[in-house]
């Protein structure tokens, strides 16, 4: 008994590190976004009219962009 809790111990951990390696070289993959300059662009908003950033923002404000998957839905 104590055997086979032990060997589910060293499996669960293999685990556990085998996935935390993965994740850290997807994230060492990633491109930094930040402080990058991006195109103009044009969003609707939630008053009904189109947004264009270079004409309202750039140079005046700073921009943060989220993206919220499923939100405000019924999933």
């Amino acid at each position: 008994m104590r055997k086979k809790a032990f060997n589910q111990w060293i499996l669960f951990s293999l685990l556990f590190l085998s996935l935390f390696l993965f994740s850290n070289a997807e994230a060492v993959k990633k491109v930094e976004l930040i402080g990058r300059e991006i195109l103009n662009f044009s969003l609707p908003s939630t008053h009904d009219r189109l947004i264009n950033y270079a004409d309202e923002y750039y140079g005046k404000h700073h921009l943060i962009i989220t993206f919220f998957p499923a939100a405000f839905t019924p999933v």
